[in-house]
């Protein structure tokens, strides 16, 4: 059975197999949870990113974890609330499941998100998080087996807020 927890405070400190990064398109580091990331993580990992070159919105890609605590990362381009033709909450849902496929995929057993697009990309912090927490929980229940832990991690109070609620609501197992 996955375990969903949610924790406050800096993703690039967790020691579990991959963190999530809430990544821009070009892969090559930014603000907040993505310029965090690659800050922690050194130059080796903007080397690999930018020999992947570029990620869709809502598309996931793998790298190493380097200088983090975190084997890997699986960095996912959120989407720009307002600027998507409408399609903003199938592509947050996307990205939620395309890090969870591809986590999958690399027998990734333990994974955090950070709340993605709910930064400078100006989703609005409820509705993304109701997205995240059913994408993640409608993937566990088809796949089971797949991972012990899920970490939400938020490094605002606001955030924590509302992941704790919604958890609570919808009577999600957490620790």
């Amino acid at each position: 059975m996955t375990i969903i927890k949610i924790v406050k405070g800096d993703i690039t400190e967790l020691k579990i197999d991959a963190i999530v990064n809430a990544a821009n398109n070009t892969l090559r580091g930014g603000g907040g949870v993505d310029g965090a990331i690659h800050f922690a993580a050194g130059l080796e990992l903007l080397k690999e990113c930018i020999s992947i070159g570029f990620c869709d919105t809502g598309d996931a890609k793998l790298t190493k974890g380097y200088n983090l605590p975190a084997k890997y990362v699986i960095h996912t381009v959120g989407p720009i609330y307002g600027h998507e033709n409408k399609n903003e909450e199938d592509l947050l849902k996307n990205c939620y499941i395309n890090c969870l496929m591809l986590a999958k995929e690399s027998r990734i057993k333990s994974l955090a998100f950070p709340g993605i697009s709910t930064g400078v990309f100006r989703f609005p912090k409820e509705l993304a998080c109701q997205i995240a927490i059913g994408a993640v929980n409608n993937f566990i229940k088809e796949n089971p087996e797949s991972f012990d832990e899920i970490i939400f991690a938020l490094f605002d109070d606001v955030n924590y807020e509302i992941y704790k609620k919604v958890i609570a609501n919808k009577n999600l197992l957490t620790k």
